[in-house]
Order: C-alpha cells, then sequence, then structure tokens
C-alpha cells in the first residue's frame, strides 16, 4: 500500500507517485476504483491525449496515470481536479472525488465508520490504549510506530488518516452518546514521550467536556475488576438492533445476538460502576497531566 510521502517526485514515470494502492482483496474498491479509471482513460482519449501528454498537463507521471486508468492506485483529489480541468470535463471528474473517499481507507475501518455513522450510542472500554476515537494524531503516530512488525510509513500514514477520519462522530447531529472508560495505565505511558502525552491528556479533557461525552478511568488500585477479559465496544443503533465485540467473549468477533450483547453490557455496565465518576475521571485526568 502506498500514500502520500515525503520525496516523491512528479512528473517522473519511473516514481513511485502519490496515491494508495487499491487492496485487492476490497471487492466494493476495486469496483469503484476500475470505474473511476475507465472514466478518466475515455475522458483522455476523447481529448486526443497520449498518456504522457496528459500526464505532463496536470503534474503526475506517465506510470501512474496508467496505474490510475488501470484501476490499480487510487488517485488523489488534486488529481481529479487537475485532470477534470485538463479534460474540460465540466465537473464530471471532480465529482468522482466523493466516491474515491469512500474507498481510500482500509475496507475494515470503512465498515466501522458506517456503523458509527448510524449509531445512537457508543460504549467503549479500552484497557492498553487510549481508544482509537480519543487519540491525537501525534498520539496515532507514535503508537502506530511501536508495534511490530514495523509498519512502513505509507501503511501508518493510511492508518492514521483512516482513524482521523472517524473523527466526524463528534461532529454528528443529533449527537450520539459516547461513554469511554479507560484504564488508568493507558494515562501515564508515554506513548511517543511527553510532549505527546502532555496533548493527549489535553484532549482527553477537551473532549470530556463534551455534553454527548462521558470519560470515566478505571484506577489501577481497583481490587474486583470485571474487564480484565479485555476491551469491550458496543454500538447501539436507532432501530434497537446493536453489534459489539469484546477480546475476552465469543471469539473476538463481532456479535449481534441479544443474548450475547447482554452479556458484554452487563461487563460494561459493571466496569462503569467500578469507574471513577465522569467528574472525577476528569479531575484524575489534570491531576495526571500537572504530574507529566
Amino acid at each position: 500500500m502506498s500514500v502520500d510521502g515525503a520525496g516523491t517526485q512528479h512528473g517522473d514515470g519511473g516514481a513511485d507517485e502519490p496515491g494508495w494502492d487499491v487492496d485487492p482483496d476490497d471487492e466494493s474498491g476495486v469496483a469503484v476504483i476500475a470505474t473511476v479509471g475507465r472514466q478518466i482513460k475515455a475522458w483522455r482519449e476523447s481529448a486526443g491525449m497520449r498518456a504522457g501528454e496528459f500526464g505532463a498537463a496536470i503534474g503526475y507521471g506517465e506510470d501512474l496515470v496508467y496505474k490510475v486508468e488501470g484501476g490499480r492506485r487510487i488517485p488523489r483529489p488534486e488529481f481529479l481536479d487537475r485532470a477534470d480541468e485538463v479534460l474540460h470535463a465540466g465537473g464530471k471528474l471532480a465529482a468522482m472525488k466523493r466516491d474515491v473517499a469512500e474507498v481510500r481507507y482500509p475496507k475494515k475501518v470503512r465498515d466501522l465508520a458506517k456503523m458509527e455513522a448510524k449509531a445512537v450510542e457508543l460504549e467503549a472500554y479500552h484497557h492498553h490504549n487510549i481508544n482509537g476515537l480519543l487519540q491525537t494524531e501525534e498520539h496515532m503516530r507514535a503508537l502506530f510506530a511501536s508495534w511490530l512488525p514495523a509498519y512502513s510509513a505509507d501503511d501508518t500514514e493510511r492508518m492514521v488518516a483512516a482513524r482521523m477520519a472517524r473523527w466526524t462522530i463528534f461532529d454528528r447531529d443529533p449527537l450520539p452518546a459516547l461513554s469511554f472508560v479507560q484504564e488508568e495505565v493507558t494515562l501515564r505511558r508515554p506513548v511517543g514521550g511527553k510532549a505527546v502525552l502532555r496533548r493527549q491528556l489535553e484532549r482527553l479533557l477537551e473532549i470530556g467536556k463534551l455534553r454527548n461525552v462521558s470519560i470515566q478511568i478505571m484506577p489501577t488500585r481497583c481490587e474486583e475488576h470485571p474487564g480484565t477479559g479485555g476491551l469491550i465496544e458496543v454500538l447501539r443503533f436507532p432501530d434497537g438492533s446493536a453489534v459489539g465485540r469484546s477480546e475476552g467473549a465469543f471469539g473476538s468477533r463481532p456479535v449481534s445476538d441479544p443474548k450475547q450483547l447482554r452479556i458484554l453490557s452487563m461487563r460494561y455496565g459493571m466496569i462503569r460502576a467500578q469507574a471513577l465518576t465522569p467528574r472525577d475521571s476528569l479531575i484524575f485526568v489534570e491531576r495526571v497531566l500537572g504530574e507529566t
């Protein structure tokens, strides 16, 4: 997988230019990008331009043009804007940016984002790391950089961009009810260094003050802890249905059966009951910030 990065060169057919490769296992993504590629090629040929000539006109290399037209590379928004202008497409190519944007992230993340976009309630307990929706961009990068085997810079960029795209859940109307429980240790582990941790704690305080968000901290000193089985996530939808998962139940698979969801809800409810209240949790985060 490739993504925009420093050092890429425009106008050189031999350079690995900006853009993301299409995941061959993502059938819907492959279909969308193939359609976009065919449209670009049809407009280029209709304009009587060779691939190299077209690439030079929009500021990209011939090799990238062939990859985009062949459905093997996801074009950047700028590529589509320039193509629309040069080929006099009247906005038809530029309009494809919306379709492309929906498939530029991994399918697993897209599916999660779609569910989050529909959810009216979210419940999430995380024990090793701060929940992805609560992370700063710096924290994300530092976290991905620490994982093994090491991710390439391109893969890291794609994952960071995909996670940041999910932040739209905080801007929805009507607002969903968002409940997070974090282990104390996730506030103290200096992922990326103390400066990154400080900014992460500041973000927790900012988000925790939103009227539809509840952030609670589970103190390490708590003796009885029903969350030792691992993370728990539950999304509830307007029609009364829900989907959830837990590392410690049902083989970590997503579940929607009411009986299984009841188990997850029971565990999450007990975790919330034993954690600090939202108000006391923000005070706790402020104290940790002062100590960092």
